[in-house]
Order: structure tokens, then sequence, then C-alpha cells
């Protein structure tokens, strides 16, 4: 019964999340993506992602990761980040509603989904630092 209950009366809950780049440090409020079922479904079937809002998916132990976009209707930049929280890789502006794998190109321990274009408009790069409790307990 509590089960059942904490599943359906689970709002969102956002975390703060910050990534150091070359202009400055950009803080995200990101919902987290930490159970099977949270990952599978990511940001699937939504209309709209806020600048400044994003999903961490949480894939510990460092991995191999490969994303799609089926069910995702808006358009995401896909952050892949290391274990120690150097951003790996980043996949701009990717098709919405594709099922076209997108891979991590190396060993990640999580994904930052954001709204397209804003790896560009923050400047984002890899090696960046994000600072999230997620990487290096930080």
């Amino acid at each position: 019964m509590l089960a059942s209950l904490g599943a359906t009366a689970r709002a969102a809950s956002f975390h703060p999340l910050e990534i150091a780049t070359k202009s400055g440090v950009q803080v995200f409020s990101v919902e987290m993506a930490t159970t099977e079922e949270e990952k599978t479904t990511g940001l699937m079937y939504r209309k709209e992602l806020p600048d400044g809002k994003g999903m961490l998916f949480d894939f510990s132990p460092e991995q191999q990761i490969s994303m799609w976009m089926k069910n995702t209707y808006i358009s995401l930049d896909m952050i892949f980040i290391r274990a120690d929280g150097r951003i790996l890789r980043i996949a701009e502006n990717t098709e919405p509603m594709s099922t076209k794998i997108i891979s991590s190109g190396g060993l990640a321990k999580g994904v930052l989904e954001v709204i397209a274009g804003t790896a560009q408009k923050y400047g984002i790069r890899p090696g960046d630092r994000v600072a999230h409790p997620l990487f290096n307990g930080r």
C-alpha cells in the first residue's frame, strides 16, 4: 500500500546542478531519474521544458550509455557526464520522436537533458565541470 501511494503521490523534486564554463557558472534546476521506470520514461510525452530546467539520469556505476528520443516531443541537448563530473560529450539538438541511438561515446555516470540550444547558449563544452552530489559527492 505504501509503495503504490508513494508512486502516485510523488511530485517531481528539483535539485540544483551547476556547470562551470569558460564564461561562468550556469545553474540548472534538475529533476532526478534514478529508478528504471524514471530512466526509461525520461522526458517522454512532455510538451515543454523551460530554460534552466532539466532531467539528470543516474547511470551509476559509470558505463557506456545509449539513449533515444522515442515519444519525446521536444528537441533536447543530452550532456553525458563522467563520474569525476567532467562533461564527456554533448549531443546537441536531438531529433524529436526519433529511435536513432545516441551514444555517450565512452564511460559516463550521468546524462543531463536540457532544452535544445542550451549548450550553445551558455557555452557548455566537453571538459566543463558539473557540480552535483551524483558526481564525486559534490
